[in-house]
């Protein structure tokens, strides 16, 4: 997530230059024929043209929309998760008699919330952060922590060494830790060290936490409609190779000082790629804003929020170490 005032200008065309090149390439082409070769009958009349340009409008507006909105629903997730976990700490402290059980619940819980981050940051084919501009992008402003240290290495803060073992020799994580958690409670609970009233309470906030992380992985295993992806980049990208055919006529036909008279199509070449390139960078913006959890520069930043998680409940403890935030140009938040 990037934190800072606005991504600049000199920066968002940087990351988008590669769509540039193609169009500026293809309007020069076009250009050239009409003026250095003398071919005219490669010019289309513009309301085709405007046809399909308000036709890819509407299919981009539509993407955008939708990828804002699955982000929005991920904050949403991970504010109830924060939510929830500050409750966890709560009732782990208070609840069970034994005072040293909190000392097992609030480390488990944050054993968790790892193994979830990290299980959300798993690439997936159809994510947009592997591509050559987002994956440059990383390279110069930001690090994914998960990407970078091992599980094993974040688990072992807060579970012992055979714990973190068995966990990486199962399947799911998330799941056998809550349902150590669950286990947990149930001894407490028949051990008498933990009222039926309480125990109901703890179970309620564990279904809550997984119902959570359910809706989590929903978005990250889900994508957006491929259908709809492969008619939006076709749309917008035959209209960006089609808008020189129309704009090189059209300036063809306008009165031109004596320096410029017969050179105006050439002007088609500049303004083809300003007007694609609107098209062609919310596009790319909807590509990279679709995936939430994908390690890019527009997610959710769940890496800050566990550590700031982790920071409130370890004071439960009595103690909260500073664990800096992964090291980054201080915009991108993850």
């Amino acid at each position: 997530m990037h934190i800072g005032k606005s991504y600049g200008l000199a920066e968002f065309v940087y990351w988008t230059r590669r769509r540039i090149y193609v169009v500026a390439a293809a309007a020069g082409a076009v250009a050239a024929l009409y003026q250095l070769g003398g071919w005219r009958w490669p010019a289309l009349p513009w309301p085709v043209l405007a046809l399909l340009g308000t036709a890819a409008s509407f299919i981009v507006g539509f993407k955008n929309v939708q990828s804002h909105h699955r982000t929005v629903e991920a904050q949403q997730i991970w504010s109830s998760i924060t939510a929830s976990s500050r409750y966890w700490g709560l009732i782990s402290r208070d609840f069970p008699a034994d005072d040293n059980a909190v000392r097992d619940l609030i480390p488990r819980h944050l054993a968790w919330l790892t193994a979830v981050r990290y299980q959300l940051r798993t690439p997936r084919v159809w994510e947009a952060a592997a591509t050559a501009p987002n994956a440059e992008y990383r390279e110069r402003s930001f690090v994914v922590a998960e990407r970078s240290i091992p599980l094993e290495t974040e688990l072992a803060k807060y579970l012992p060494p055979a714990t973190v073992a068995e966990l990486l020799a199962g399947g799911d994580i998330p799941a056998a830790l809550m349902s150590m958690q669950s286990r947990a409670i149930r001894g407490l609970y028949l051990a008498q060290g933990l009222p039926v009233l309480h125990h109901t309470e703890m179970q309620k906030t564990l279904k809550d936490l997984i119902d959570q992380h359910a809706r989590a992985q929903r978005i990250k295993n889900f994508p957006y409609p491929r259908q709809y992806t492969i008619v939006n980049s076709l749309f917008v990208w035959l209209f960006a190779l089609l808008l020189p055919l129309g704009m090189v006529r059209e300036f063809a036909q306008l009165p031109a000082p004596a320096l410029l008279e017969g050179q105006m199509g050439w002007f088609a070449v500049p303004f083809s790629v300003l007007v694609a390139w609107m098209y062609l960078a919310l596009d790319q913006v909807g590509e990279s804003t679709e995936n939430p959890f994908e390690g890019g520069a527009n997610d959710v930043p769940i890496t800050h929020m566990s550590r700031a998680i982790e920071q409130e409940l370890l004071a439960l403890l009595g103690s909260a170490p500073d664990r800096s935030a992964p090291p980054s140009d201080g915009h991108i938040l993850l």
